[in-house]
């Protein structure tokens, strides 16, 4: 009895050290509503239905989704705080030279998680052009004098804006806000002429007609809105620009955390109820984790870097 009782001792601790052994906290470093949110909400219900365990969303927008990184940089590594960051973070390094974190040493990458592509959206109120060939032609005999809100500056909707203005070779007054819900809100609104929006928060707005889709990045068009032209249909082969999340862990995280956060948050985003939200949005799950997705961040930091030079894009 006793070496029984002293065998269950190491296997009892070791179930109660299991991650997540309490609620873990998923820093979303923009404000609710936008396109992170759209994401992190749905995942943090299937991880607690799958483990039992709260996904806590804590938003901490400011400064092109640089503040939120930065708290959860310096975050305890105890496996208990998260970062959902994306493609925004990649940008960053070229737009904010004074960074106080380094994405790619004061992170562990553990998983992306969903990758949309970014779509023209007006006002069909606001703005009377129902085709992306009427809209150029206004932008062109009126330059400067039309403008696009963005989830500010240095996010993939700023520089979806500047390499749209490099590829047709026009002028839009860049209006930053802070995250991509207040710049979607005041489009809906009226407030701005355009937005260069991630599909995963346009999408129900778009379907709903309070915004209407011009046009969609990439060569293909989305399942998600069908009606509406790629960007190689409309003359920009190369306008290709997602907007895609991933999900991070403070350096020194413990590796079996890590380990057992990427299969909880993997076995989320596989559930039906999330393939569905992933859907309606135009996203799909990369599940691309570790080295490979250390590998993206790297090349997505180089690429950004490039429209950043070509553009001249600044800090507003």
């Amino acid at each position: 009895m006793l070496g029984g009782a002293a065998l269950a001792l190491p296997f009892t601790a070791s179930a109660q050290s299991a991650w997540p052994a309490k609620p873990v906290t998923l820093v979303v470093p923009f404000p609710a509503g936008g396109g992170t949110d759209a994401f992190a909400r749905p995942l943090a219900a299937q991880f607690a239905k799958l483990t039992g365990k709260t996904l806590v969303i804590d938003n901490r927008g400011g400064a092109g989704g640089t503040v939120g990184a930065s708290i959860a940089a310096k975050a305890q590594p105890d496996g208990y705080t998260l970062f959902m960051g994306g493609a925004h973070h990649m940008i960053a390094p070229s737009m904010y030279p004074k960074l106080d974190y380094d994405i790619e040493k004061d992170f562990v990458p553990l998983i992306q998680v969903a990758s949309v592509p970014q779509v023209l959206v007006v006002n069909p109120k606001h703005t009377p052009e129902a085709n992306y060939k009427d809209m150029l032609a206004r932008i062109r005999k009126n330059p400067g004098k039309l403008n696009y809100a963005s989830a500010g500056a240095g996010s993939v909707h700023h520089l979806a804006g500047e390499l749209f203005k490099i590829q047709t070779k026009t002028f839009i007054t860049h209006i930053p806000y802070r995250g991509a819900g207040p710049a979607l809100q005041d489009l809906i609104a009226g407030n701005v002429d355009m937005n260069f929006d991630g599909l995963g928060s346009s999408a129900s707005h778009i379907k709903g007609g309070r915004i209407r889709a011009l046009m969609v990045a990439g060569k293909q068009r989305n399942p998600a809105i069908p009606d509406v032209p790629s960007a190689l249909e409309v003359g920009l082969p190369d306008y290709n620009v997602s907007t895609w999340y991933g999900i991070w862990g403070p350096k020194g995280m413990p590796a079996e955390a890590q380990k057992a956060a990427i299969e909880g948050i993997r076995n989320a985003c596989k559930t039906d109820e999330a393939k569905a939200v992933w859907a309606a949005q135009g996203a799909s799950f990369p599940d691309v984790e570790g080295p490979q997705f250390a590998a993206l961040i790297s090349s997505e930091i180089a690429r950004w870097a490039q429209v950043v030079k070509a553009s001249g894009a600044k800090l507003d």
